[in-house]
């Protein structure tokens, strides 16, 4: 009677397992939760598919800022920005890394400034720029000094690109170091 029984469940078991397997290739695969095989792509700002009305874009929430951006920059790029942020804007920087603000400024700054600030790099003499002024001569703020390097003044460019917020306060600070000497 064993020996029945073990043989009808081993025959249900091969039955099951033959005709579970579909050995034809003309029959499609399926596809139990479709959803996780295919997947559905929402455009940030466009159309939203699951839209119901009274239901708003996709957009930031406001005064959020984007992973790896910095603050914003509240100065306009205006004489009058300029002047702002030349008597408003102060170095927020309570530690100044001596060694890391020189480094900065060599590389950045002191090829048409120069190692002294004079005003004498390696471009000015070569005369390839004329007219840097040594920062001695100047009336010159932390604020002013951020500025000009956020947005360029005459000749120089923005170096906005190339230094982060916190490297653009350490040659800040640099550039008033020169200044007092």
């Amino acid at each position: 009677m064993k020996k029945v029984i073990k043989n009808i469940i081993v025959l249900v078991v091969m039955v099951v397992a033959l005709t579970s397997c579909d050995r034809s290739k003309r029959a499609p695969n399926l596809q139990y939760m479709p959803n996780m095989y295919e997947p559905v792509g929402y455009e940030t700002y466009g159309d939203n598919p699951n839209y119901t009305p009274g239901m708003e874009e996709r957009l930031p929430v406001d005064g959020t800022i984007s992973r790896g951006s910095e603050f914003p920059y509240d100065y306009e790029n205006t004489p009058e920005g300029y002047e702002l942020a030349k008597t408003e804007l102060k170095n927020p920087l309570t530690e100044i890394d001596a060694e890391r603000a020189k480094s900065l400024y060599t590389i950045y700054c002191a090829s048409c400034h120069g190692s002294k600030g004079d005003g004498q790099g390696t471009l000015a003499t070569r005369e390839k720029f004329l007219g840097i002024p040594a920062y001695k001569d100047r009336e010159i703020t932390d604020g002013s000094i951020y500025h000009v390097i956020m947005f360029g003044k005459n000749m120089m460019g923005s170096h906005a690109s190339q230094l982060t917020e916190e490297e653009r306060w350490q040659v800040v600070a640099y550039v008033q170091e020169l200044k007092n000497n």
